[in-house]
């Protein structure tokens, strides 16, 4: 579904976050991508959405090089992937509901449809009851939950998290997983960057580790995690 054939991406000052990657993730899948502090986690995240732009190689997504698309494409690409971050981006001066039906409403989603598919997304998570809530009275893990019931709400049929239970404790961390695990087994591809090797290894998904944008390893389902990544800072 995803594919990446010697792809880098060069900054200004020529630092390289990513360098010569090739990489295939299949529809389905749930891959951690973890690595030290820069080794390119973000980055590789970013270009799969287009908010950053290869430098050389070439990005596929379902077959069709993204590298170089434009315009309407970029936003019909974008529509095909769902976001979440470690700090949440809400909108504090919106409802629960409001942030959640953000994506349907940018896409003209009519009244009825979008209602029945905020109000299922909330059920997902757990926060149905919280709709009418402004998210700054909700905890931290209740906030990634609206962010997970936003990217999930238009049905992507791939959700990329970017370190998305950095600013969480263990309990928390893990009912986020299993949130990603339900979306995972109804056909969801997911890719998680993340640190928490702990939460990496209790799941047993694939494991893509990167070092200075270069690939390191690539660690099938179900395979240990070797006890060297511990050492990742």
């Amino acid at each position: 579904m995803i594919r990446f054939d010697h792809l880098a991406k060069q900054y200004p000052g020529g630092r390289e976050a990513i360098s010569g990657l090739d990489l295939e993730i299949s529809a389905g899948e749930m891959v951690f991508i973890t690595g030290h502090s820069g080794a390119g986690k973000t980055t590789l995240l970013r270009m799969i959405a287009l908010l950053e732009r290869p430098t050389r190689g070439q990005l596929l997504f379902d077959g069709r090089n993204m590298v170089g698309i434009t315009g309407r494409q970029i936003a019909y690409h974008r529509r095909r992937i769902g976001m979440i971050f470690q700090d949440h981006k809400l909108l504090s001066d919106r409802s629960v509901f409001d942030n959640v039906a953000l994506p349907l409403q940018i896409s003209g989603c009519r009244d009825a449809e979008l209602r029945k598919r905020v109000q299922a997304s909330l059920d997902l998570v757990g926060l149905l009851h919280r709709e009418k809530a402004n998210p700054t009275h909700l905890s931290s893990g209740e906030q990634q939950r609206v962010g997970i019931a936003r990217a999930f709400v238009r049905r992507p049929p791939v959700i990329l998290a970017d370190e998305p239970t950095g600013n969480l404790d263990p309990g928390l961390s893990s009912d986020i997983m299993t949130l990603f695990s339900k979306l995972n087994e109804i056909g969801m591809t997911l890719m998680i960057a993340s640190h928490d090797l702990h939460l990496v290894r209790a799941l047993r998904k694939r494991v893509v580790v990167l070092e200075n944008g270069r690939l390191l390893d690539d660690i099938p389902a179900g395979q240990a995690v070797p006890d060297s990544l511990g050492k990742i800072p």
